[in-house]
């Protein structure tokens, strides 16, 4: 199957907004009157691709803070570059450390986004509680961030999409409450470079992918942003094979052969999206930050 006929396949195949996904947007948009900020969690390897247009139209009327989370697995000069850009848009946003970052900085910029709301009430003698709304798409860490915030593992986490099916509310301190809600996608992707970015973090269930194209193209891409790193991880020895001899290169490399030295694509395949996901390759961000003079964005 080459590329075209992949994305093709894909474009029928992916249910982009299946029923848990309206009740997941119903379920949001009952809760936004509640909430005094709005926390939305993108993934810091592909900002661009996993901040879902129709989030931020939901959340157009209340204080955004825009959280670039797993920055341990990106490129810190790029997670700085994105920040920037955003930064410039005049949109509030942090990168937060899945494995090192600390709840304090995250607590303290969700209560300078709700220093108006907190010092109305307190003109009229009212201690406030708030209450921010952690949004994102599904599989990008809410539920992980949640838990980081509180300190204990409250919030249901898993490494697949949609581990999180309802609105959950966690008290973070005293004077504030996160609510962690489920991944929502929205109704069509057009931009299959985007969709593919997404795939490549497992923010699409790989069931409903051509896993063995997605790893195939995902290496592909790693190699031209970290080389060095996938021909150390999958002992390439510098050969620039594309398409599926590329994985059956990375087969050998490890050893994932079948009887007879047939290379074994299913489990290669498998373990090339579970090692780029679990940062095994290094730290390395797919989608470049627009800089000054740039024509277009990079894109997977």
């Amino acid at each position: 199957m080459n590329e075209d006929m992949m994305l093709r396949a894909g474009e029928e195949k992916i249910n982009w907004y299946p029923g848990h996904m309206a009740r997941a947007k119903r379920l949001l948009t009952e809760q936004l009157g509640r909430v005094d900020v709005v926390v939305e969690l993108c993934d810091a390897r592909i900002p661009r691709a996993s901040r879902n247009p129709d989030l931020c139209a939901l959340a157009r009327n209340k204080r955004l803070l825009l959280v670039l989370g797993k920055a341990d697995l990106a490129q810190e000069e790029e997670t700085r570059a994105w920040l920037s850009y955003y930064r410039a848009q005049g949109i509030d946003c942090m990168s937060f450390d899945s494995v090192k970052g600390r709840a304090k900085d995250v607590v303290s910029r969700i209560e300078r986004a709700a220093s108006d709301a907190v010092a109305r009430m307190a003109a009229r003698g009212v201690k406030k509680t708030v209450r921010a709304m952690v949004v994102g798409v599904p599989n990008v860490g809410k539920s992980t961030f949640t838990n980081r915030i509180n300190g204990a593992a409250i919030a249901r986490t898993g490494d697949r999409p949609g581990v999180t099916r309802s609105n959950q509310w966690v008290r973070i301190t005293p004077y504030l409450e996160l609510l962690d809600t489920p991944g929502l996608l929205w109704p069509r992707l057009d931009d299959q470079q985007d969709a593919r970015a997404l795939a490549f973090v497992g923010t699409i269930n790989d069931r409903i992918m051509d896993q063995q194209m997605l790893a195939i193209r995902l290496l592909e891409q790693l190699l031209q942003r970290k080389p060095e790193a996938v021909d150390a991880r999958f002992h390439l020895k510098g050969a620039r094979e594309t398409g599926p001899a590329l994985l059956e290169a990375a087969c050998r490399g490890r050893g994932w052969l079948l009887p007879g030295g047939v290379a074994d694509t299913d489990r290669g395949a498998a373990v090339v999206l579970d090692e780029f996901r679990a940062g095994r390759l290094g730290r390395i961000t797919l989608q470049r930050a627009p800089r000054a003079g740039d024509i277009q964005e990079d894109a997977p």
